[in-house]
């Protein structure tokens, strides 16, 4: 499951703070708190047929994720719309295009944790990269990590940030068990989302997928709740035990660079995979993909 570099990369130009750098030429200062200590907030954006996807979503949360960590001087959504555009048409992308896009609390005066000592401003980042879904159409096989999704009592995850270590812990143990990804439980044992994704199952024609609180609420886990409701497929929230998703008729995951992806084993556990839930889910998810998005101007 290894991202394999795209030719087409090599000449690419990013977008840091109003000016676009060649590939070779795009860094930050060593000053930034997103060098400092992670200190930044991140979307995943994924363009197709010339729109972004669910554009407006993935901005709202970018701001409310930095307005919960108390950035200063935070660029306006339309400025920031405005430097995405300019960079997809710099580059040319207008499909098959993943966009990083990274917000930081911005340079420091001096090295230090302290936030105050952040009186520049935010940084603005704009990555866009020829990228297909990393997971769509794929087959995963998950195992259940020892590392612990963090819950509010920690550090929220509905604070869509760049310290990234509690799920980077948890790939390298999927890494050792040559697994896809990680699944991943909150502090009680529960299921919250694999280190990348957040995740469903089925059972019995109903869709069930874990409560939001020691997860991301994805904007593509929410696309799929609105998607079932719409077309009265039975959909629910509840608290899911691995045990649980050992014995589902079938499992997928969920996210913006992942899309769709069905999962057939966890922790050596073959998936049934039975049911037409997921190949109905992913039609209607598609037609989204082809019919919807703010259009690139």
């Amino acid at each position: 499951m290894l991202q394999k570099y795209d030719p087409r990369n090599k000449n690419i130009k990013v977008w840091i703070d109003g000016t676009l750098y060649k590939r070779e030429d795009a860094k930050i200062s060593v000053f930034d708190s997103l060098s400092q200590g992670g200190d930044a907030v991140w979307e995943g954006l994924r363009v197709y047929g010339g729109r972004i996807f669910s554009l407006d979503e993935h901005l709202n949360r970018l701001m409310e994720s930095a307005k919960s960590l108390a950035f200063g001087k935070i660029p306006s959504i339309a400025f920031v719309k405005d430097a995405i555009f300019t960079t997809l048409k710099a580059n040319k992308m207008y499909d098959e295009t993943h966009i990083r896009l990274t917000l930081t609390r911005g340079k420091k005066i001096t090295s230090g944790m302290n936030p105050q000592l952040n009186q520049f401003g935010c940084t603005l980042i704009i990555l866009a990269e020829w990228k297909p879904a990393i997971y769509s159409g794929k087959k995963l096989k998950l195992v259940t990590s020892n590392i612990r999704r963090n819950s509010p009592l920690c550090l929220d995850s509905k604070i869509h940030h760049n310290n990234l270590l509690n799920n980077i812990l948890a790939k390298i143990e999927a890494n050792h068990a040559k697994a896809d990804d990680a699944l991943m439980l909150d502090l009680n044992g529960f299921v919250a989302e694999t280190n990348a994704t957040n995740i469903f199952m089925t059972k019995n024609g109903t869709v069930f997928t874990p409560f939001a609180d020691a997860c991301l609420p994805g904007i593509t886990r929410g696309l799929i709740i609105k998607i079932c409701k719409e077309n009265k497929i039975p959909i629910f929230e509840k608290n899911i035990s691995v045990t649980e998703f050992y014995n589902a008729d079938q499992v997928f995951t969920t996210g913006t660079m992942g899309e769709l992806a069905q999962v057939i084993e966890i922790d050596k556990r073959q998936i049934n995979n039975t049911g037409r839930l997921l190949n109905t889910i992913n039609s209607y998810f598609r037609m989204l993909t082809e019919t919807t998005g703010e259009k690139i101007i």
